[in-house]
């Protein structure tokens, strides 16, 4: 392994809580009530217009749908560290790999300028060399343009030597498409996505991450 490419929410950060917040107050702002967090954390990961669209529900107009997704942004920028964390051993993982020498980026459906203002926050933006959002592209995770322009950038690693990691089946389908390997995570928002759409590896601990790809270099 020479690239590992890493999905943000429930995979490098913790961000559960405040991402059902900002659901729960744009249901609000919008004129309707709030979700238990389960359920919002259950529509995260195609990005801010679909999670958004989820939360809103199916008799929601387009220009509905619009008001909410701008004044949801707004809100979720201001408040997203408010209790957003790494994940136990990340920070620790992240720095033993790098000093391994590996080359790693996160790719997410995230939007662009939020993610990167998170891995900064939380001071680990130095361990990648990019950091890419789900409006970065034309296309959004599952679609391989993410992981394909990646591995360009990191100097034309070869499929065989990238692993894309990730919690949801979101994850190992864009690994699917672009011919790479999956690891799944065990400790993220949708877990039991990773049954349907199983990774090739699968880890319920950052040192198990850490371990495995390790012992493939």
């Amino acid at each position: 392994m020479d690239l590992l490419i890493f999905d943000l929410d429930g995979t490098l950060i913790d961000s559960k809580k405040d991402l059902a917040n900002a659901v729960n107050a744009t249901r609000v702002h919008m004129g309707l009530a709030p979700v238990d967090g389960e359920v919002a954390a259950s529509w995260v990961g195609n990005g801010a217009p679909v999670l958004v669209r989820r939360a809103m529900g199916p008799d929601a107009s387009e220009a509905d749908v619009e008001r909410a997704l701008a004044w949801f942004l707004e809100y979720y920028f201001d408040h997203m560290m408010d209790n957003t964390v790494l994940y136990p051993g990340v920070r620790q993982g992240l720095d033993t790999l790098r000093d391994a020498g590996l080359r790693m980026a996160v790719l997410t459906n995230k939007p662009v300028r939020f993610s990167r203002a998170l891995v900064s926050g939380l001071g680990v933006g130095s361990h990648f060399f990019q950091v890419y959002g789900g409006n970065s592209f034309d296309r959004k995770k599952p679609d391989p343009i993410g992981v394909e322009t990646l591995r360009r950038e990191a100097g034309g690693i070869a499929p065989e030597s990238t692993l894309m990691i990730g919690d949801s089946s979101v994850d190992i389908r864009t690994a699917r498409n672009a011919g790479i390997a999956a690891c799944g995570v065990t400790w993220g928002l949708q877990p039991d996505s990773l049954k349907t759409d199983p990774p090739d590896v699968l880890v319920n601990r950052m040192e198990e991450l850490t371990d495995f790809v390790l012992s493939r270099r």
